[in-house]
């Protein structure tokens, strides 16, 4: 275990408060694509870009085809999570890890078995009439063809923050909260470029912020430590997850 390894290891078993704050590079190795990534959705070739159809304005004047996008690259419901999902849920369980933060839509944080997980661009597990407010889930939107549609006629749209549309600010608020609460900061998976939530971690004042990526980011110069890698590896090894 290298010397950064043992540094996130020995911060990890010292923690009280951890705070875990998390994009699209926690669910890549449940094969669920980065949206910028070399080979994500980003690089790839469609009638519109993806951040045109994942727009407010797009999902009111072309529902088809935001719907028909959507279906296709948004959802991926047999998708499991992995060892960082599943590492996380074991240290809230251990009580050292009070919250997880995170960008991703799909819902594996819970499925690993988290508690405690504020969804900043909401979830594709969650969908409500936008008429009469009823609740659909996953399963009713992906045997629905078209525009999904309630029985009172109204349309049936993702909790998932498009872009133009602001953030929950309640949840927003309980995020920073968390943050500026921790005793240790542990942002994985995301490059920190995507604004306001890239802003968040200007909450942390302690001196244990620990940026985990493969890549380098916008912040590295800011960490107390980087740890570069996957991060399923990086915390499945550390929290003895296989």
């Amino acid at each position: 275990m290298g010397t950064a390894m043992e540094q996130l290891k020995q911060w990890i078993e010292e923690g009280k408060r951890i705070v875990f704050f998390g994009g699209a590079g926690v669910s890549t190795e449940s094969n669920i694509p980065d949206f910028r990534s070399v080979d994500g959705l980003y690089h790839q070739q469609y009638a519109y870009p993806p951040e045109t159809i994942l727009s407010h304005t797009f999902y009111i004047r072309k529902p088809e085809e935001f719907f028909r996008f959507y279906r296709n690259k948004m959802l991926f419901p047999d998708a499991q999570p992995n060892r960082a999902h599943k590492a996380l849920a074991k240290l809230e369980a251990e009580g050292k890890l009070s919250a997880v933060i995170t960008q991703n839509i799909d819902g594996l944080h819970q499925k690993a078995g988290s508690k405690k997980v504020l969804e900043l661009h909401g979830s594709v597990l969650r969908n409500y009439c936008e008429r009469c407010g009823e609740f659909y889930t996953l399963e009713d939107i992906m045997k629905m063809e078209g525009i999904p549609t309630c029985h009172c006629g109204g349309r049936i749209k993702p909790d998932v923050v498009l872009y133009e549309e602001g953030l929950d600010q309640g949840i927003l608020r309980e995020a920073i909260y968390e943050i500026s609460h921790a005793d240790m900061l542990i942002v994985g998976g995301t490059s920190l470029v995507v604004y306001p939530a890239a802003g968040l971690i200007d909450y942390y004042k302690g001196n244990k912020l620990v940026l985990i990526n493969k890549d380098t980011t916008a912040r590295d110069s800011v960490a107390d430590l980087i740890v570069t890698g996957k991060i399923g590896e990086i915390l499945g090894t550390i929290c003895g997850i296989e």
